[in-house]
């Protein structure tokens, strides 16, 4: 029976490979204006050669705006995690798992909310209203709803707004520091109980448009 150590380090599967690149990345870019990261120092910190990242994402500007696309899309695992029950405690359970998520990534989600460096140029527009409205349809998800239902895009104009006030939110909590965590999550998820409750069947009882 051998008593040698195991190795310290192993072949990553391409997949794991990738993901192994986004997320030194990602933590790169949080840490340092978007100007101030090379692909250099990207592959530096994953350990690969500069052309493996090229390979699995272009250039730097692609690899930018999808860790940004990814960091404001809420994944429809934040649905299926939620539990049977109250709206109020869908909610909590809803806000609790945002507030982890941002904190997990506080550096990258600040940057990604507001991207500075690379240009707010059509492309830019475009990823950050793609990524609201997608989340704001995981929130429909939740509750039962869609897009494509009677006045869902109605509904989803809602959520996106409340997603307004989320990142306001956010940033007053994690940059300003004039607000806690507790104080973030009772606004947020009363909030969401209001528009859930009742804002969205006074919108869905409306008269359709003539």
């Amino acid at each position: 029976m051998t008593t040698e150590p195991a190795p310290r380090w192993r072949r990553l599967e391409p997949d794991e490979r990738k993901e192994q690149i986004f997320a030194c990345a990602a933590r790169l870019f949080g840490a340092r204006p978007y100007s101030e990261v090379s692909t250099s120092d990207i592959a530096a910190e994953a350990g690969v050669a500069r052309g493996l990242i090229n390979h699995y994402f272009g250039t730097k500007r692609e690899l930018y705006l999808e860790i940004i696309r990814r960091a404001l899309t809420v994944p429809r695992l934040a649905v299926e995690i939620l539990p049977d029950g109250p709206l109020d405690l869908r909610a909590d359970v809803a806000i609790d798992w945002f507030l982890d998520m941002v904190t997990s990534q506080e550096k990258m989600w600040l940057a990604a909310i507001a991207p500075e460096g690379i240009g707010r140029d059509l492309e830019v527009e475009r990823i950050l209203e793609e990524a609201d409205r997608e989340s704001a349809d995981r929130v429909l998800e939740a509750v039962g709803l869609s897009r494509e239902s009677e006045h869902g895009q109605e509904l989803n104009a809602l959520v996106r707004a409340f997603g307004g006030m989320v990142k306001a939110a956010a940033r007053e909590w994690l940059v300003r520091g004039s607000l806690n965590r507790e104080q973030v999550h009772t606004l947020l998820s009363k909030s969401l109980v209001t528009l859930v409750g009742e804002v969205f069947p006074e919108i869905q009882r409306a008269a359709p448009a003539s």
